[in-house]
């Protein structure tokens, strides 16, 4: 309820699309650091991690340690030097920048694949929160993800960006001290560190940190390319007053992510403690927050998840509507659209991608697997054009095309010949791999053609 008022009490100041989208670009350090920061820990860093804990032990760091490791490379590499392209061309959406770069046509064919598996990732939070709801107090799972649904669906509807900068803000502060409470008194309640070690399964490798079960890594393969060039994430960089602000916010989230890493991995050790025999490694967080603590204590930790749900749920809101709204309506459907016909069909679009992805979840089983599929389709799709877009003006429209289709049709391929088998960075990297190649090969078909008919006007 709080969320909710907070929401609608700032989205009355939004009524421009500049503001939707890109908080008007004041967004300043801090703002900035937290809007990252709380789009960053999400279902999959707390409850999914926690999962992989569980039952993968200490390597488990490298789901969330991964996605620190892209946020760096955002901050420093890809990130001010994006911001300075959408500041010049007054860029909304990632989309408007593919435009600016290869044409309409791939603008379109990203935001259509994007929104598609965009919903996988929205649904991965809601499935989250249900989990909270059954093991607290057996709400059923689609009462959950109805719950979840509507909570982000209405304040960030409200008023996009700007909105969602505000309230993840509180959200994030709510996660700091839930976590920072939850975890040295689960560990007291569990006996100490010696106990945990006694309780938790008899692996060779359980605390090994590189790899071990099937975490460890590899998840970099998946993760890095993903939140290096995230649109959620990349949208939130446009927000930024100035480049100095790009690289202290979101660099100061990536080194939180960083730290943040091996909390839920350990909370999902500690579970073994409380719930030695869990039929779903995905309950580990649940399950030490109502077991292990007393019931004032569980409630700070399951509010931190909630607002960790929640507030990644909020930035995936942000994709779909803004990429519905400026890259597929305005672009394509009505160009003529107002600023203010815009603001109201994004607004429609995340009651409608809401809507769509509490349908969704009810019919995934996972968290971890509706974000695989998520980090799969966005690496293979967007992680080649976008990066070589940036450092070269050369490559067009035929080679941007050709590698979409490539990476996905190999990495849906593989998925489909059961190649990835429990490791889905499998799939990816054959996919960016197959892009790349791909997109290189065109490149050089289309230069020795365009030589051979300079040489022909020549003759």
């Amino acid at each position: 309820a709080g969320l909710i008022a907070l929401g609608l009490w700032i989205g009355r100041r939004v009524t421009a699309a500049g503001s939707f989208f890109v908080a008007g670009r004041r967004l300043g350090p801090v703002l900035l650091f937290a809007t990252v920061l709380a789009a960053n820990i999400g279902a999959g860093s707390t409850v999914g991690a926690a999962g992989l804990g569980y039952r993968d032990g200490l390597a488990a760091w490298w789901w969330v340690g991964s996605a620190g490791i892209g946020t760096l490379l955002l901050a420093f590499w890809i990130g001010p030097k994006i911001w300075r392209i959408a500041k010049e061309h007054d860029l909304y959406t990632v989309g408007d920048y593919l435009e600016l770069r290869y044409g309409a046509s791939v603008r379109g064919i990203v935001a259509a694949l994007l929104w598609v598996a965009t919903l996988a990732i929205l649904a991965g939070q809601l499935i989250a929160f249900a989990w909270i709801l059954d093991v607290v107090a057996g709400v059923p799972k689609w009462a959950g993800c109805l719950i979840a649904g509507g909570v982000m669906t209405v304040y960030f509807a409200a008023g996009g960006l700007l909105t969602s900068a505000w309230v993840n803000l509180v959200q994030l502060v709510v996660l700091v001290i839930g976590f920072a409470i939850a975890l040295p008194w689960a560990l007291t309640a569990a006996g100490g560190w010696e106990a945990v070690v006694a309780a938790a399964p008899a692996e060779p490798d359980y605390f090994g940190f590189w790899k071990s079960g099937r975490s460890g890594i590899v998840y970099m393969a998946l993760l890095v390319p993903a939140f290096l060039i995230s649109p959620g994430l990349i949208q939130k960089v446009y927000g930024a007053r100035d480049e100095r602000t790009v690289r202290l916010g979101v660099g100061l989230a990536a080194v939180a992510l960083l730290l943040f890493a091996a909390v839920p991995p350990l909370l999902g050790i500690l579970a073994h403690a409380f719930a030695p025999d869990l039929a779903n490694d995905e309950l580990a967080l649940p399950a030490v927050l109502t077991l292990g603590l007393p019931p004032a204590i569980g409630a700070i930790g399951l509010a931190a998840v909630f607002s960790a749900e929640v507030s990644s749920a909020d930035a995936i809101l942000f994709m779909l509507s803004t990429s519905l709204s400026e890259d597929l309506y305005k672009r394509f459907v009505r160009p003529e659209a107002s600023d203010r016909q815009v603001l109201k069909v994004a607004r429609w679009a995340a009651v409608l991608g809401g809507g769509a992805a509490v349908g969704l979840s009810l019919g995934l089983p996972s968290v971890i697997g509706a974000l695989s599929v998520f980090y799969t389709l966005l690496g293979v799709s967007l992680f080649v054009p976008l990066v070589v877009g940036l450092h070269s003006r050369k490559p067009g429209v035929p080679e941007a095309i050709a590698a979409i289709g490539a990476g996905v049709a190999v990495a849906l391929a593989a998925k489909l010949a059961g190649i990835s088998g429990d490791y889905a960075w499998y799939a990816t990297w054959l996919g960016i791999f197959a892009s790349a190649t791909i997109f290189g090969i065109v490149f050089a078909v289309r230069g020795m053609k365009r030589q051979s008919g300079s040489r022909g006007n020549r003759s």
